[in-house]
Parts: structure tokens; sequence; C-alpha cells
């Protein structure tokens, strides 16, 4: 981890962007800037740093939110990670994760969503993302497997209501249809959500996972007429896709994806929530985690901004 400062942080065409190690084309934002003003690291962008660390890198860089996984609050204890996220005044903008509830043990899963549920409430984060689950082993019905999910969330809904606590549908790209969410596109996702008050359950918008939809656009007004956008995640779509396409987000700016444009919707749609960008890649993580912000950083200024 690094040790340098926000007082003596280097800045300008010293600065290089990762992984590519290429010359940075802007300076990086100085702590107080006001473009980093809704700018959230999500912690799985630097996998490898704990959560203090994590809390430590945001503060020096000057961002004022971040997202915080289940994992890394599990390890540090419930009571102690609420603590240092108050005490430093970080936007908690997103709590990963919830969901996963296609599976036949319903009762356990419920258990363990309540559990997530108390947990973004202690931590006052704006939502729980619900990446809902795959398709189980040996299963083929999948309008029954959705229609599983959807008994699943009425079931969580009025405890998530009681707690304070906005559920988050997340459509992942079809690509992870079978292991990990039935829901695919924004309109499935709001299909669900709009079954249910908007206060207690919404939708992420994942620049990784709506990118490619003919119908992004039209969903993403529906979601903001009905008050439904709960998260917006950035990140970019990069050619080839890895072994394990999981682990194919770059830095935006680095890829496929109509970022900006995304953002300028959501903004239109009236979302006016936290920025946050969440990237699973190797070679990022591989990275000095100090450098991976400010990279984060100038991206957001320039291609996100």
């Amino acid at each position: 981890m690094s040790t340098t400062s926000t007082d003596t942080a280097a800045v300008g065409p010293a600065a290089v962007d990762v992984p590519s190690g290429l010359p940075a084309t802007l300076p990086t934002p100085r702590p107080g800037d006001a473009r980093l003003a809704r700018l959230s690291l999500n912690q799985a962008t630097v996998k490898y740093w704990n959560l203090p660390q994590a809390v430590d890198g945001c503060l020096r860089a000057g961002l004022p939110a971040i997202g915080v996984w289940r994992e890394p609050v599990a390890e540090m204890g419930l009571a102690r990670a609420s603590r240092l996220l108050r005490r430093t005044g970080l936007r908690v903008s997103s709590y990963c994760r919830g969901g996963f509830l296609t599976g036949h043990e319903q009762e356990a899963s419920l258990e363990d969503n309540r559990r997530a549920i108390d947990e973004a409430a202690e931590l006052g984060a704006a939502c729980l993302v619900m990446v809902v689950g795959g398709m189980p082993e040996g299963e083929r019905d999948l309008v029954g497997i959705r229609e599983r999910v959807a008994d699943a969330v009425a079931r969580l809904v009025p405890y998530a209501a009681e707690r304070g606590v906005r559920l988050a549908l997340e459509p992942l790209h079809p690509m992870f249809c079978a292991d990990r969410a039935v829901l695919s596109t924004l309109g499935q996702a709001l299909d669900l959500a709009e079954r249910f008050d908007a206060a207690t359950v919404g939708v992420v918008v994942d620049a990784y996972h709506v990118w490619w939809d003919p119908q992004v656009w039209e969903q993403i007004a529906r979601a903001g007429e009905g008050g439904r956008i709960a998260s917006f995640q950035a990140c970019d779509w990069e050619l080839p896709l890895p072994a394990d396409a999981l682990l194919g987000r770059g830095m935006v700016g680095d890829g496929h994806a109509d970022v900006r444009g995304l953002r300028r919707a959501v903004d239109e749609a009236g979302y006016d929530g936290d920025i946050e960008v969440e990237i699973f890649n190797e070679r990022i993580w591989s990275c000095d985690g100090d450098d991976v912000i400010a990279t984060v950083a100038r991206r957001h200024v320039q291609h996100v901004l």
C-alpha cells in the first residue's frame, strides 16, 4: 500500500494510466476538485486492499464515496467497519452483494439476504446490489426461474422496507444468464422492480452489462420516470475477453462502451447519485492501488463527465 500523501501526490505529465503504463492525457484531479464530487470507488477495483486500505486510498485521492463488499466487512467486523466509514464521512454508494435467489435452498438464501440487509442498514449504504442468481443445475425453465426470483424478492421487500434499505436489481450481460443472473436486460429488471415500491426496489445501470442493449436508452428513461435508478456503475468492455469473462472489465476509455452516453442518459433520467467505478480485471488488480485510483479519477474526468 502506498504511503504517498495527498499533499505530495504526483500530478500532471509524470502520471501514467494503468495497466498500460502510457502517459496520462490529463492531470490527476486533486482532492477538493468539484469534478470528483460524485465519483465512488467500488472496492472490487482494488481487490487486494482490505477495507481500511481502500478507505485510506479514497481519502488520499479525494473521492467522497466507496462501494463496499460483504467479505471485507466480515473480515473486519461489521461494527468496526461501520465506525470507520462513519468516522471518515465517506458515502457508501452501494453494498455488494445480495441475491442468488434461484437455488433450491430458498430459506437459507433468504436468511443470508436478510443479514445482508441488516449489514447495509448498519453501514448506511445507498442500496444493496442484488445479483439474482443463475440457473440451477439441470433446470431449463428460464421463465419459471425468473418467477422464483420474483417470489423471493417479494418475501424480502417487507424486511428491506422496515430496515430502510433499497434493493437494487442488477441485470447482467446475457453470457452470465446460466451462472449468475437470469435478469439479462434493464427491461427485465424493471419488469420485476415495478411490482414493488420504488423506494424499496430499484435497478442498477452497469455500463459493462447494458451497453450492448438496443433498448437501453428507452429503458433508462423508463427507469427514470419511475424513480428506479438506484446505482450507476462505470467501466468498459475490453476485447479480447479473458478466459474468465467476469474479469473482462476495463478502465473507462479502453473499450467499446459509450459510458459517457450512459452517464448523460441516467442524469437526464433524474439520477444524481454516485458514479461508481467497478472493475474486475487481474491486470488492474496487480497494480498499485493509489495508481489505480488516480487513473480512475483521470478517466472519470476525460471519458465519463
